[in-house]
């Protein structure tokens, strides 16, 4: 699994026209894309390591101050560009394997004790972001 996090002060996802999920910070909105081999272990990996990643300010966690995440799953995280200008998808888990695990993500980070908002999946959604730094990682499971 791959995640893309990044802090913020506000962030909301959303689909036609309507709000699906917003977050007030400081908080996380992440990117997460799954990948072929992924497993629901990596997922509750994947929601440990982001609950208590220290990026907020004062190196604390969201899990240190309650803090809020936006999940939103991106299958173009895992776009290879090196040949030729479109990319290819071929490593991005299809749709009925990617979604149980994006959405066990946000089921481990809401047993961590996580407030989680997220989008929606496979929707065209539009990610408005404040990012607070800036301050972006990319965490792999």
């Amino acid at each position: 699994m791959r995640a893309v996090a990044q802090r913020v002060s506000e962030a909301k996802v959303v689909v036609d026209g309507k709000t699906v999920g917003a977050v007030t910070g400081p908080g996380l909105c992440v990117l997460v894309g799954v990948t072929h081999d992924d497993t629901v272990e990596k997922a509750a990996a994947l929601a440990r390591k982001l609950w208590t990643l220290r990026i907020l300010p004062d190196e604390q966690s969201c899990s240190d101050i309650d803090g809020p995440l936006l999940v939103i799953s991106q299958f173009t995280l895992y776009g290879d560009a090196r040949k030729g200008r479109r990319p290819t998808w071929n490593a991005a888990a299809p749709g009925p394997v990617a979604e149980p695990l994006v959405d066990e993500v946000v089921a481990q980070l809401r047993k961590l004790g996580a407030t989680v908002e997220t989008g929606v999946f496979g929707a065209e959604m539009k990610v408005s972001l404040t990012n607070d730094g800036p301050f972006t990682v990319v965490v792999e499971i």
